[in-house]
Formats: C-alpha cells, sequence, structure tokens
C-alpha cells in the first residue's frame, strides 16, 4: 500500500495564491482587517516552508528532493512538476522571511490596500514556484507571471516618475524572458525524446554550436534579472520609484532570481558551453563590481545608490559562478542569501527616513540622526553589512568568492590576477560611497526644512529591521547557518562540471592563447572582445 506524501512544494506555492482571492471581498473600511489578513498568510506560509525543510528535506542530499509531479496539460507536454535542492531551498525560505517581513513594512499603505496586499500575495506565490519548479515551460509561466504584479505595485503605488520607471521594467524582463521561452522548445524539440522535464534536458547531447547559442540566450534572459552591464539599466529607476516594500522585494529576491537561474540552466543544464563561457562570466562580474561601485558615486539619491551598489555586488555572484571549484560556487550562493538579507534591510531603514522626510535627496538631509537614532543605528548596521564588515554575511560571502577563484588552476595566474585586482577596487570603493551616504544623511548640519517632523523608527519597524540584521550577524559568526542548506549541492555541481574540464580544456586553450596575445598587447579585453574569441571555438561564427 503506498504511503502519502504532504505535497508540500504545491501547499506553498497554491495557498498564497488562493488566499488572496478572498481579499476583494473583505470590507475596506478597516483596512487593518486586510492587513491582518495578508500577514497571516504569509507568517502560515513561511511557517510551512520550515515545516517542510525540517520534515522533509535532507540538506546532505545533493539531489531532488520533495518531488511533486501531476500532468497538467499533456497536449503541449506541461507538467506540474516541482522539487527542491540545495540551489531553491535556500532561496524558497529567504522568499518567504523577506516576503512576510515586506508585508509587515506596508503596514501604513493606505491607497487601494486590497490590491496592494493581493498582489503581494500573487507575487510571494510566482516567487516561490520560480525556485522549485522543474518543468522548463510551467518555469517560464511562473517567471513571466512574477513580472505582473512588480509592475502594478511599481505603477500604482510608486514615486512621481513611477509610470516610466515600471514601463522600463516590464519592457526589459517580458523581452528577455522570451529567450527563455525559445530556448525552452528548442531544447523540448532536440533529439527524440520530447520533453520539458529539466532534468532530462540537461541530459540531452546537444552540439557544442546549438549549446552556445542556449548558453547565450539564456544568459541574456537572466542577466537582465542579475542585472548584468549593461542590462542593468531598468534597476536603478524601478528602485528610486518603488515603494520601500516593494524594493525590498525587487533586491532581496528579484534579483536572486537571476543568479538561481543561471546556476541551474547555465551551469547545471548547459556544462559544456559553461565550461567555454566562464572567462565571459569573471569579465562580466568584474565590470559589474567596479561600474556599479563607481556609478554609486555619482547618486545623490539614497535609493539609487543603494540600486548601484546592489549591482555590484550581485557581479560577485557572478564571479562565483565562473569559478570551477565548489568553493566559488558556495560563495555564489551565500552571496545571494547575504544580499537578499542586506539589501532589504538597506531599503527598509531608506523606506523609514523617507516616511517622514519625504525626499530621498542627500543633500536635504543632513543631521538627522539626533532626531532618529535608532533609524541611524540600523541603517549604520545595514551598512556595514554591506560593505563586508567581519563579523557579517557579507564578508563571510564575499571571501569565499575571492578565494574559490583565486585558487581555480584552471585560469592562467595572470588573468586571476587582473580578475581579483579590479573586484578588490571594487571591495574598495563599497565603504567609501555607503559611509559618505549615512554621513550626509545622518550627520554634519542640519539641512532637513521640518526636524520637528522628524519620528524615530516604531516598533514594528525596529523588528523588521532586527529580523533581516540577525541572520547577517548569525551568519557572519556561523557560516554554517547558511551553507549547510546548499554546500553539498554545490560540491556536486562543481564536480560536475570538472568532469567535462578535459574535454573543455581543448577550448579553454583557444582562449588562454587570446588572452596571452592580449597581455603581450597590454590590452584588457571587453565582455564583447571576449565573446568574439569564444565563438570560433564552439561553431557560432564561420
Amino acid at each position: 500500500m503506498a504511503t502519502f506524501e504532504f505535497p508540500w512544494l504545491t501547499t506553498l506555492i497554491l495557498f498564497p495564491l488562493l488566499a488572496a482571492l478572498p481579499i476583494p471581498l473583505i470590507e475596506a473600511k478597516e483596512a487593518k482587517t486586510i492587513r491582518f489578513y495578508a500577514l497571516s498568510v504569509g507568517l502560515i506560509d513561511f511557517a510551512l516552508m520550515v515545516c517542510a525543510f525540517w520534515s522533509g528535506y535532507n540538506p546532505q542530499n545533493p539531489g531532488l528532493q520533495l518531488v511533486e509531479r501531476y500532468s497538467w496539460l499533456p497536449q503541449i507536454g506541461l507538467d506540474w512538476s516541482l522539487a527542491v535542492d540545495g540551489l531553491s531551498m535556500p532561496l524558497i525560505l529567504l522568499t518567504g522571511l523577506i516576503t512576510t517581513l515586506a508585508i509587515l513594512a506596508a503596514w501604513d499603505v493606505k491607497e487601494k490596500p486590497r490590491l496592494f496586499y493581493f498582489l503581494m500575495l500573487v507575487m510571494y506565490s510566482a516567487q516561490i514556484a520560480v525556485f522549485a519548479a522543474q518543468d522548463l515551460l510551467f518555469f517560464f509561466l511562473v517567471w513571466e507571471l512574477e513580472l505582473v504584479p512588480v509592475y502594478l505595485l511599481i505603477s500604482i503605488w510608486g514615486g512621481p516618475k513611477r509610470t516610466y520607471a515600471a514601463t522600463k521594467f516590464i519592457l526589459y524582463t517580458a523581452l528577455a524572458s522570451l529567450f527563455i521561452l525559445v530556448g525552452a522548445f528548442a531544447m523540448a524539440f532536440y533529439g527524440d525524446n520530447f520533453t520539458f522535464d529539466m532534468q532530462a534536458l540537461g541530459l540531452k547531447q546537444y552540439t557544442p554550436g546549438f549549446e552556445a547559442l542556449l548558453y547565450l540566450g539564456f544568459l541574456v534572459a537572466f542577466g537582465v534579472k542579475l542585472p548584468i552591464f549593461p542590462l542593468h539599466t531598468w534597476l536603478p529607476d524601478a528602485h528610486s520609484e518603488a515603494p520601500a516594500p516593494v524594493s525590498m522585494l525587487l533586491a532581496g529576491i528579484l534579483l536572486k532570481m537571476g543568479g538561481y537561474a543561471l546556476m541551474r540552466f547555465n551551469v547545471e543544464m548547459l556544462p559544456h558551453a559553461h565550461i567555454t563561457f566562464a572567462p565571459m562570466l569573471a569579465i562580466l562580474g568584474v565590470v559589474n563590481i567596479v561600474y556599479g561601485a563607481f556609478a554609486a558615486f555619482a547618486q545623490t539619491n539614497m535609493k539609487r545608490r543603494i540600486a548601484f551598489s546592489s549591482i555590484s555586488h550581485m557581479g560577485f555572484v557572478l564571479l562565483g559562478i565562473a569559478a570551477f571549484n565548489d568553493l566559488g560556487m558556495s560563495g555564489a550562493m551565500l552571496q545571494m542569501v547575504s544580499h537578499g538579507l542586506i539589501a532589504a534591510a538597506l531599503f527598509f531603514t531608506t523606506g523609514i527616513a523617507y516616511d517622514r522626510t519625504h525626499t530621498l535627496a542627500m543633500d536635504k538631509l543632513g543631521g538627522i540622526a539626533t532626531k532618529m537614532p535608532i533609524t541611524f543605528a540600523l541603517f549604520v548596521a545595514a551598512s556595514m553589512a554591506s560593505l563586508a564588515l567581519p563579523g557579517m554575511s557579507g564578508f563571510v560571502s564575499e571571501l569565499a568568492v575571492f578565494l574559490g577563484f583565486a585558487t581555480d588552476g584552471i585560469y592562467s595566474n595572470s588573468f586571476r590576477v587582473v580578475v581579483i585586482f579590479l573586484a578588490s577596487v571594487g571591495l574598495i570603493l563599497t565603504p567609501i560611497y555607503l559611509l559618505s551616504m549615512v554621513r550626509r544623511v545622518f550627520c554634519g548640519t542640519q539641512s532637513f526644512k521640518f526636524p520637528e517632523l522628524l519620528q524615530d523608527a516604531k516598533p514594528r519597524e525596529v523588528f523588521v529591521a532586527a529580523c533581516l540584521l540577525l541572520p547577517v550577524i548569525g551568519i557572519g559568526f556561523y557560516p554554517k547557518l547558511a551553507t549547510q542548506f546548499h554546500d553539498v549541492k554545490t560540491v556536486a555541481l562543481a564536480a560536475h562540471v570538472q568532469e567535462l574540464l578535459p574535454a573543455g580544456n581543448d577550448r579553454l586553450l583557444a582562449f588562454r592563447s587570446q588572452w596571452s596575445a592580449w597581455e603581450g598587447e597590454n590590452t584588457f579585453p571587453t565582455p564583447i572582445t571576449v565573446a568574439e574569441a569564444l565563438a570560433p571555438t564552439l561553431g557560432v561564427l564561420d
């Protein structure tokens, strides 16, 4: 007699979605009822995640767990296929924590509260589904579904330029998603067996040129979400116009969808192409780190400066993915979890200041720490975590990425030295632009015209910030709190790629030769020249 297994993942996905449906029927005279209802849904779903982790998930198993598969639309090969592993489970838990806290952070939303919380819960479901999906067509559908709530949340509750920011966001992400759809059908029709099952697609033997095209298409699609330079320009606009709770979700979860998909698709499913294009990922990561840091200096808007900081920090994720060892890939995963918590804390504490001052312009603030000492302390703590202060999670994750790439013997010594040096420049710039923001906003002469209006953080706001910062400190002192969720998987993923390196080395030899030529000319290549150097080895160009 078959034993019944509780459908944990289906429940986690459908519960917020189904719970959102009655919200339009709730009496709107008392917005407090809607807030408590949405918060209860978020807490229950997060509690279910914790139960699923403790009862059915084994961190020592690198394979897929909590597997659920139901035939949905067999006519087109679409299945409701769900599972988790070390790449997805930590990010699902991160989604539950940050979304629940974002609902609590949005407690003062008064305009159309029913629609606001309805969209928050729909996005909650879609984000969990993205991390759990094991059917590529289903993955595309929930990837697209997640875009709609973000667009509406920005365009309705955003700042003065919200329409422009929301439209730019939807155009960038929707157009990039077409690469996922095209890639899904190309992989499904390739070979004899038509399937969208991601495990089966990863076992197919693609020709080098075809795999390279798939890799580049997915890189564009997921690079917009990460975001990778030059596909990043939607992010500062979206953050500067989005309300603080939505910025928490954008920085804390949305960007991690791009990093997760790169590891799931480009590394795990297309390892041969990854071996060839990994040097380009490393260079793109360095460009993100350095460009994001320098661009942050030019920003006088607090949220735009933090947004460019996020671009810089996500470059470390690319650098870790580009490493061919488990330390680098583990560092990339840890950086996603760490940055999710830190960026959410930064945007939330910035939102506290904005709620009191109604401005994000740093030149119009200054000296507000005397009136808002608790907010000042929380913002400084989040900034210290972001600049990788030892004892906080940012230090551990970035150190793991640096060590992972520096000890990767696949790359030449000179290439590693150049990449580590430039990444270090970005690391040095981070405390400068963050601490200068702290000084201009909270210290110095009082510049805000109405200091009598300033009120310090409320207990609810302190609680939200503390729930984000305590895990940051905990992981900083004891990294295993986070790494135990994904280490076994990243070790298996790195071993899978390393098994293919003898064949892949032939492809890397051409790149090494070209790199030596660039060294002789004293020139540093751009991502475009790297792509041109790599393409002929795969037969992409004649």
